[in-house]
């Protein structure tokens, strides 16, 4: 199992959809077949459609406001007494969350397919805010399935979706999480398919739907390998890039444009869920050594019980609370890659405690587990390293978990 150079990872897959021939695929019913044949088509012809990419190229500069920030994180780096730490504030963007590149292009394919409604899932209401946003955009009627656990928990992308005219439809079976509102979403899609178009809002799901979401969110590494190139004169000799993963389309997007580099030159830390302290529950199949099972189309490590049946995940961030992960993490694993671990639901609430500390940035929780990791490992790291986190999210959407669990003071 090798990656391949000059070739983008959402490409390496063989003709199954699967790569590395274990993770992905597209395992569906017979009634989605012909609707997923007919959007890979609709995907493969318009991304190698100059006059397509300008069109997205333009609105994810002027309505999406790309490009969002890099900045280094002075403060922090001087208390840490390490290497620079640095942020690319990916939350800077439209609706503040990365999840706004995905929407956007799957609203654009769906306007070129000449559907009138599209539906999505969520999990921590990004997904679900942005679609809601690029289909108000696009004067598209929008559904959105959610767990109702995390509509309880993340009322203000809740509230955004409503104002944005979506409707939202709570799910209220198995945990009540993202699992549960992706199951649903896809039902819907399979009755309403001919008038309906689906956004997956993660690199998950079928081989078509990973691949738009990565193509998609790789407008972030395209910034910040620019970005670095003009502050550092070139890519650093020792570049570390944290991201956090639930799904993993931020994670992705973050380092699709590094991938050609070796790994003692540009590293990708992947920083997984791993749950409350003090249970036995996570949300991190990568660093916990779960099994290969399928879920939602496709083949990827999955947390599952002895018999094979998913397993229910908890974390205190609805993002990253999903019990599996992207086929395209699964190969980034096998191939040594990238490097995975994991952070509490208290050493992210600590993270977010330094971070705003020190700086004028209040990442979400998701991105605080990223952060979590970083701050740990800078210690070991020599002071001509550079360290950047993807901080994409902004902490708005968590401002009830925060007050709970942090006080007043940090909202």
């Amino acid at each position: 199992m090798k990656i391949k150079k000059r070739i983008q990872l959402i490409d390496q897959h063989d003709k199954f959809g699967m790569w590395g021939k274990k993770f992905g695929g597209n395992f569906v019913p017979e009634t989605l077949k012909k609707p997923i044949k007919d959007l890979e088509i609709l995907f493969e012809k318009l991304r190698n459609n100059k006059s397509f990419v300008n069109e997205r190229d333009r609105y994810f500069k002027n309505w999406v406001g790309s490009p969002t920030r890099f900045i280094k994180l002075e403060n922090l780096s001087h208390h840490l007494k390490g290497p620079e730490i640095w942020a690319k504030v990916v939350s800077d963007a439209n609706g503040g969350a990365h999840k706004i590149y995905n929407a956007t292009v799957h609203c654009l394919l769906a306007k070129k397919a000449g559907k009138k409604i599209i539906v999505g899932d969520t999990g921590a209401g990004y997904a679900g805010k942005m679609l809601s946003m690029a289909a108000k955009k696009f004067g598209l009627k929008c559904k959105i399935f959610m767990g109702a656990k995390d509509i309880k928990r993340q009322q203000p992308n809740v509230k955004s979706m409503k104002n944005n005219g979506a409707e939202v439809i709570p799910v209220y079976t198995g945990s009540q999480t993202l699992v549960d509102a992706v199951s649903e979403c896809m039902r819907y899609w399979v009755a309403n398919c001919d008038t309906t178009a689906m956004c997956v809002g993660s690199t998950v799901g079928p081989n078509v739907f990973v691949k738009i979401c990565g193509w998609s969110t790789s407008q972030i590494s395209r910034e910040l390998k620019i970005q670095i190139k003009q502050e550092f004169g070139g890519i650093p000799k020792k570049l570390k890039l944290y991201n956090c993963v639930g799904g993993g389309s931020s994670s992705y997007g973050f380092w699709s444009e590094f991938m050609d580099y070796k790994k003692n030159q540009v590293e990708f830390i992947g920083v997984e869920a791993g749950g409350p302290k003090h249970s036995n529950k996570h949300a991190a199949p990568l660093t916990y050594g779960s099994k290969i099972g399928i879920l939602h189309g496709a083949a990827q490590y999955v947390n599952q019980n002895p018999d094979g049946q998913i397993e229910e995940t908890e974390s205190i961030s609805a993002g990253l609370d999903y019990p599996g992960v992207s086929p395209l993490h699964c190969f980034l694993k096998d191939t040594k890659r990238a490097r995975y671990t994991a952070a509490s639901d208290e050493e992210a609430l600590e993270a977010y405690k330094i971070v705003t500390k020190y700086e004028n940035l209040k990442p979400s929780l998701e991105p605080s587990h990223a952060f979590s990791v970083a701050i740990k490992e800078s210690k070991k790291f020599s002071k001509d390293t550079i360290i950047v986190v993807n901080s994409c999210g902004d902490a708005q959407k968590d401002k009830n978990i925060l007050e709970a669990r942090l006080g007043k003071r940090y909202v």
